[in-house]
């Protein structure tokens, strides 16, 4: 197990939590959608990125995208995605 030190305020959160301290908000359920919408929109966010890649595979991606008829950075961004969540893996 990892040993993490605590500042000022996590010792304070963690004193409250252990004395059972806290008491639940007003409009708990009505806030706490808020809040789980707020948490869905920073989970779903883009970045732009860049790669350099050799010009013979991008021609190629592009070349499959427009076959699907999509761009080829959604392409690629699918492509990441299903790397990503092991719905594609590579072979050794």
């Amino acid at each position: 197990m990892k040993y993490y030190e605590l500042d000022k305020n996590e010792k304070r959160l963690l004193k409250d939590l252990e004395k059972e301290a806290f008491v639940r908000v007003s409009n708990f359920k009505r806030k706490q959608k808020r809040y789980q919408e707020y948490a869905r929109g920073t989970l779903a966010k883009t970045r732009n990125i860049n790669i350099r890649i050799p010009e013979k595979d991008l021609l190629k991606l592009k070349a499959r995208a427009a076959e699907r008829g999509i761009p080829y950075q959604t392409l690629l961004a699918s492509l990441v995605h299903q790397y990503s969540t092991d719905q594609i893996r590579e072979k050794i």
